[in-house]
């Protein structure tokens, strides 16, 4: 695991750019400003790279994050007519593939494979984010966010491509260092953001 210390902004759109396929990161957030900053960072080198983006978020989160790129010129509507930029809601999206707070593998799997195929046709090169493990674990479901992370994991390796996960740091009240240490174990990168 790389731990990647506090950077400026133009450091962080650096880092962002060159992230490589494979990578699992994780930031553990303050506030949605400077989570908004790096996700906006990470789906905006994507798109200008010519890359696909898969964002699964809170409705709140992605419409404030689709007006923070449309603002930095980025034509989402057309990005997403073309499968190269593709957003759904994260409650939703965890509806299809787990149930009683638990991820089910096969379903988790197909769900991946689903927005893959969407997308690789014509963007081999696919960055994808996902917010479902935070609200798992919002939700006191530790042992299942665990298990989502390394099921994202596994499909990251096995398919080739980044991923991104976030949390807010709030969420880490009981034993938050240990439950931290956890969340962070799972990922190939952490990313350091006050």
């Amino acid at each position: 695991m790389t731990s990647l210390p506090k950077k400026p902004a133009k450091d962080v759109d650096v880092f962002w750019a060159e992230i490589a396929a494979c990578d699992h990161c994780l930031q553990i957030y303050e506030n949605d400003d400077v989570f908004l900053a790096a996700l906006e960072a990470y789906a905006g080198a994507g798109l200008q790279q010519g890359e696909a983006v898969i964002l699964i978020a809170t409705s709140v989160h992605l419409k404030l994050l689709e007006e923070r790129l449309a603002r930095s010129g980025f034509d989402l509507a057309a990005a997403a007519e073309r499968d190269q930029y593709i957003a759904l809601d994260a409650a939703a999206a965890i509806d299809t593939f787990v149930d009683n707070g638990w991820p089910d593998e096969q379903r988790f799997n197909a769900f991946v494979f689903s927005l893959l195929e969407r997308a690789r046709p014509r963007y081999p090169k696919v960055r994808a984010f996902g917010e479902m493990v935070a609200l798992l674990w919002a939700k006191g479901h530790c042992g299942a966010t665990i298990r989502l992370e390394h099921l994202w994991a596994r499909m990251c390796q096995s398919e080739r491509f980044s991923l991104f996960c976030a949390y807010p740091r709030g969420g880490f009240t009981q034993n938050a260092q240990h439950s931290m240490m956890d969340v962070h174990l799972a990922h190939s990168v952490v990313f350091n953001a006050a």
